[in-house]
């Protein structure tokens, strides 16, 4: 490995930022983080691979900064979007100290995937929990309880990581990734890490923070939450299994089905979007579990684009909400005419979300989708010539087009609003048309794509079948799935209209903690209330025997001594049993 003296972590730039930002007018704090943070793509960028910085970290070996071809690729994209971010921010009227929160969140996720250890990413994995939950909290309101159900569910994600990290240590004797080339050692250290990190990537049925916090914040806080700790999750399953795992490739393919479907029900914009995330994810995550050089490819090359397409997607919901003042797409109608850039930007972002040919997420989901085919043959459950991954993946696909088409239709091409709004402001403008941009180029020029991912997709010794994007068979698929999903809108919109909320996994498990929380501090308090109870009656009688005999005696017996004395050979005997008797209580 190649170690350069000094070596500084890129999280630092960005940490020291969020701690003066607080302190700034709202012009010089955001000019310090986008300068703080869009630093952090040249300096990646021109790091060498194998530079690495060893330290002690609470007394054992770890590698705070490690530069790989799959650190690079995330650190580039985080920084970018970071900046991003940090310019829609000060146009969408976000205060300086939400800005610092969220640039907490941007370092301690540079900090976890740019970790050489498991003890240094789960650190920054447990920092990265704190800082996202503050930025929730900050906007007050129904964000407070929703970040505190966030920050529950991901401390019990952490703690199933952390038991992981420590298993994984008891088998190999080290926390650095090189001790171990398969990833988690032991039985059960797998299994730990599958979940815990599940949590974060949103595993169905571990899923429901996604739609639950990320539509409270504030519309700014909402781009970065949708960037860094799914993506980061993304990481930690690969650095968990880097030579796949069949479960982990059909829960996938579930989540890219479960989530698209979900996605459809949903009328509050930015909840859709969530749902939304958890079906892309799937995709990466059937690429990581998959294993082979190919799909993990795939799947990280999907990480970047997504990054792209989908903080897009929040920063035009974000915009319609901040100039309409609603969430709902049911009282919206005809934005295309009132706000046609950021009507463009959403067709963008929507092509590219759904893989439609010329635009990124059809790049990147056709690799994974391809090695799906080709690198994931399961035998007897594959028909039609092709896997039932493979048929996930594209069933999540049509869903996809699916529910965007009933996005852009109700909120900018049907019917008309009410009143007249104004499009978007300039920086929350130029934010949007540069990453756009990026998401057509990265789609007509896929080799630009291809030269950040860990491997060539296009040389056929590295990965097990050569990768052409723009093969006829691909465009027919993609254009297929459009055309599908159009059709599949139009027949199931007007049942669709008739809908109302559809319940999710939360709405069991939520009133189940609540109210298993309250039994449980209820119960205890009763308990101790009945044991004080009992321990002052106690006291009430142990009183009343001994200041008057006579009467406790006759309430005992029905009548009362005349005479309580007894000689001193009684006496004796009674002290001795006495004795006696605790003696052998004492033995016992």
């Amino acid at each position: 490995m190649v170690a350069i003296e000094p070596l500084v972590p890129p999280f630092v730039p960005v940490l020291l930022a969020a701690l003066v930002i607080p302190f700034l007018g709202r012009r010089a704090a955001h000019l310090l983080g986008i300068v703080a943070t869009g630093v952090v793509v040249p300096y990646v960028w021109f790091t060498p691979e194998g530079a690495h910085l060893p330290v002690a970290l609470f007394g054992f070996d770890a590698v705070l900064y490690n530069v790989d071809p799959f650190s690079t690729l995330m650190g580039l994209v985080f920084g970018f979007i970071g900046a991003v971010a940090v310019l829609y921010s000060w146009y969408s009227e976000a205060a300086p100290i939400q800005t610092a929160f969220a640039l907490s969140y941007v370092g301690t996720s540079l900090g976890a995937v740019f970790g050489g250890d498991w003890l240094t990413l789960v650190f920054f994995w447990e920092l990265m929990a704190v800082t996202s939950t503050l930025l929730v909290w900050y906007y007050g309101g129904r964000a407070v309880r929703a970040g505190y159900r966030y920050a529950l569910l991901h401390g019990v994600g952490g703690t199933l990581l952390l038991g992981a990290v420590v298993w994984h240590y008891v088998e190999v004797g080290s926390f650095l990734f090189t001790a171990a080339d398969g990833g988690m050692a032991g039985p059960v250290a797998p299994v730990l890490a599958a979940v815990g990190i599940g949590v974060n990537v949103g595993f169905v049925g571990l899923h429901a923070w996604l739609p639950d916090t990320y539509p409270r914040p504030h519309i700014a806080a909402s781009v970065f939450l949708c960037v860094f700790t799914t993506k980061t999750g993304v990481y930690g399953m690969y650095r968990a299994f880097p030579e796949g795992q069949l479960a982990i490739a059909y829960m996938g393919g579930i989540m890219a089905v479960f989530g698209a479907t979900m996605a459809l029900f949903q009328n509050d914009m930015r909840r859709l979007l969530s749902y939304h995330i958890q079906s892309q994810v799937g995709y990466m995550i059937a690429g990581v579990g998959i294993g082979t050089t190919l799909a993990q490819a795939g799947a990280f090359a999907h990480v970047f684009n997504h990054i792209l397409y989908k903080g897009l997607l929040f920063m035009t919901a974000g915009v319609v909400i901040y100039r309409t003042g609603t969430e709902s797409l049911k009282k919206l109608g005809g934005l295309g005419r009132e706000m046609p850039l950021t009507a463009v930007a959403f067709v963008v972002a929507a092509l590219s979300i759904a893989g439609f040919p010329l635009f990124n997420g059809f790049v990147s989901k056709g690799i994974v989708i391809s090695a799906s085919h080709y690198d994931f043959a399961d035998g007897p459950l594959a028909f039609g010539g092709r896997t039932t991954l493979e048929w996930l993946l594209l069933v999540g696909g049509v869903g996809t087009f699916m529910s965007f088409i009933k996005f852009g239709y109700y909120a900018f091409f049907h019917g008309e609003y009410d009143e007249s709004v104004a499009d978007a402001n300039v920086g929350q403008s130029i934010a949007m048309v540069g990453v756009a941009a990026l998401c057509v180029f990265y789609g007509v020029f896929d080799s630009a794509l291809f030269a950040l991912l860990p491997y060539d997709v296009t040389t056929e010794p590295i990965v097990s079948h050569a990768y052409t994007t723009y093969t006829v068979g691909h465009i027919v698929e993609g254009v297929a799935l459009a055309v599908v999903g159009l059709v599949g809108f139009v027949l199931v919109k007007k049942p669709l209209s008739a809908v109302g909320r559809v319940p999710d996994i939360d709405d069991l498990y939520n009133p189940a903690v609540l109210y298993g929380t309250r039994l449980l501090v209820v119960g205890t308090t009763e308990l101790y209330a009945a044991v004080d109870r009992a321990a002052v009656t106690l006291t009430r009688v142990a009183n009343s025997v001994v200041t008057d005999p006579r009467s406790t005696i006759g309430r005992v017996t029905g009548r009362v001594p005349t005479r309580l004395s007894a000689d001193i050979g009684t006496s004796i005997v009674l002290v001795t049993l006495v004795v006696v008797a605790t003696v052998a209580v004492l033995l016992m």
